[in-house]
This record gives structure tokens, sequence and C-alpha cells, in this order.
């Protein structure tokens, strides 16, 4: 990795996705060779998830992660980007996007991708570019390639996994009581779920990429073990300090900020041209949708952006029984959201 300090790694990388995706698709997807695996497979309660090597996962993404698992082929620098549903994705995409790319695109600059495409036509949702069987899309994308996904750890393919493998991964979670609330605001009208049907899921373990607490161990103990494989961040020291984790991220990422950056203010351009006020007010994120399988409404992305909204959604009791569950699962790890 990089020193501090040092001028930062110049590559032809990364461009949007989007640029390099023209929405096409094969004649033959993985749903059709993997239909038999995932009809066989135990059904969710509602029936749009299927459990997945102990994990809960969309039922149409399933062959998406099968083929992931089984295909794909890293490049040393590759950047993947983790995290559960309605965790900070959305920020994350953008905030390692704009690092990685400052160099073709100043983060001040009028025509910065971020200003006209979501984070996520920026960075691609990997199951789903498997899924639709267009992942030779992947090897058009310059270095160092950012791709995103919601697999746990032990669902991503050994090739980044094993002691040697390629890559780095950078994850991102929240305090769970947080997670639910947008949960419930972004999935419960497309699926018709009320706000305690997404609670007692996530303290269930049956939401999709659930358990949530074998998700977030998973990628925390791997950031022990591997710290310069693995990065695990929480939204909520973004929200205190994101100049900081934006270093930090820039660090891990082999793209450390200059002296000469820092001191012609590049980080903080770069908090500014993602951060959840500037990226709610542009026309690219108010209109359309997101999403091949599910589109969703781009403006459904950027709710609030706030850490302890819980508050104002769940009782006393809910609130201590989600945190009880999590004290239990993750004593004895190190971490903690308090």
């Amino acid at each position: 990795m990089a020193a501090a300090g040092s001028t930062p790694v110049k590559s032809a990388g990364p461009v949007p996705f989007k640029d390099v995706d023209d929405g096409s698709v094969p004649e033959h997807t993985p749903k059709e060779e993997l239909s038999d695996l995932v009809a066989g497979l135990p059904c969710g309660r509602r029936g749009g998830t299927r459990l997945y090597q102990r994990f809960w996962l969309p039922a149409h993404l399933v062959p998406g992660a099968v083929v992931f698992q089984r295909r794909f082929t890293p490049r040393p620098d590759d950047v993947i980007l983790a995290s559960p549903a309605k965790c900070g994705t959305t920020w994350l995409k953008a905030l390692a996007f704009a690092v990685a790319a400052r160099t073709q695109y100043p983060p001040a600059g009028a025509e910065h991708p971020l200003r006209r495409l979501n984070p996520h036509d920026c960075v691609p949702f990997i199951e789903e570019v498997f899924a639709r069987g267009v992942e030779a899309k992947l090897d058009l994308l310059p270095s160092p390639r950012l791709m995103n996904t919601h697999l746990p750890y032990t669902l991503l393919p050994e090739a980044v996994t094993s002691g040697g493998g390629c890559g780095r991964v950078v994850y991102i979670c929240r305090d769970l009581k947080d997670m639910v609330v947008s949960m419930w605001h972004f999935f419960g009208p497309t699926r018709n779920l009320s706000f305690d049907e997404v609670f007692q899921g996530v303290c269930e373990g049956t939401m999709p990429v659930g358990p949530v607490w074998d998700h977030v161990l998973g990628y925390w103990r791997a950031s022990v073990a591997r710290p310069d494989r693995v990065l695990f961040l929480k939204y909520e020291d973004l929200l205190r300090d994101p100049g900081s984790n934006v270093r930090r991220l820039a660090e891990f990422m082999g793209q450390p900020f200059s002296a000469a950056e820092e001191a012609a203010g590049a980080v903080a351009s770069v908090v500014d041209l993602c951060c959840f006020r500037t990226m709610k007010g542009l026309e690219a994120n108010k209109t359309g949708t997101v999403g091949s399988f599910i589109g969703f409404p781009r403006g459904s992305y950027f709710r609030k952006g706030v850490a302890g909204d819980w508050a104002s959604h769940m009782t006393p009791e809910m609130a201590a029984r989600l945190d009880g569950i999590v004290r239990d699962k993750f004593r004895g790890t190190g971490l903690n959201f308090t």
C-alpha cells in the first residue's frame, strides 16, 4: 500500500459502469442454467427469498450469486464494496468512486460522473451483473474496478477471500435499529410490508441477506484477520467525521491524498460532492429508477441520511429486544455500536 502523503496512484479507471453497459442481455442467462438449484432451496415466508449456504438471498439473485462464486476472476487492484442492504451502500459507492476517479474527474468539476449519474449507475451491483449474464462487461472496465455486493463474506469467491486473494474489500454497516427503519421505508411500499413485519424478519434473521448479525460478523472477523485486505466502516463514524474516514478509505484503496491535494482541499471536495445534501439535490437522483430486475426510484436512496431515526419508529421494548440480540451475537468479538 502506498505511503500517506505520496502522489496518488494514476490509472485509467474507474469509469461509470453505465457507460459500458448498454442494457442488453445474452440469449441465455444463469436463471435457466440454475433453475433446478434455486427451486430446490428452502423458500422464505413470502416466497421472495431462498436459503443458500445459511443466508436468505433474494430468489432472483441466487443464480447471480452462484455464478459470481464460481466464475469471477478478480484483478489485483479490484475494490469490492460490501454491505447489508440499507446500511450506507449508496454513500460508500459515491465516496469510493470519487476517491478512485479523482485524477481524471476532479470532485469539484461540473462534469463529474456523479453529477449526471446515480452512484448505483457508477458502481455495479455484482450479483445483478452475473444474474443478467453480462459479467463480460466487467472486463471492459479499466482498473481499478469498483464493484458492490450485498453477499456475506462466506459467499464471496475464494479468489477474493483466500490468504493470497486478489483485490480489497470495503465493508459498511450501521446500528441495526436504523437499518430496520431504512429497510421498511425502502422495501415496505413495494412489498406491502408493515414495520412490524420488517422488524420481526430482522430479529428472526430471515430478511434478505440475513441473518444480518452473521453478515456483519463475517466481515468484521475478516477485517481483524486481514486488515490490509478488508476495511470495516461504520455509517455512524462516517457521519461524525467524514473527512478522516475518506482519508482512511483512500489510504486503504492504495490512493492516499498527497500533501498537495490536502492543501488544495481535495478531501473536502470529495466529502461535499458525496454528502447527502448534494446527492439528494442532483437531477440524476430525482427521476427514473435503478435496478434491472426490480426498479427502485432513484430518489428513494436519499431519504434522511441520519443516525438515530429508529427512536421515531420503535417502541422501547422493540429497541431493547434488537439490542439484546445484537449484544448476544456480538459478545466476545470486540464489535459494538455504542
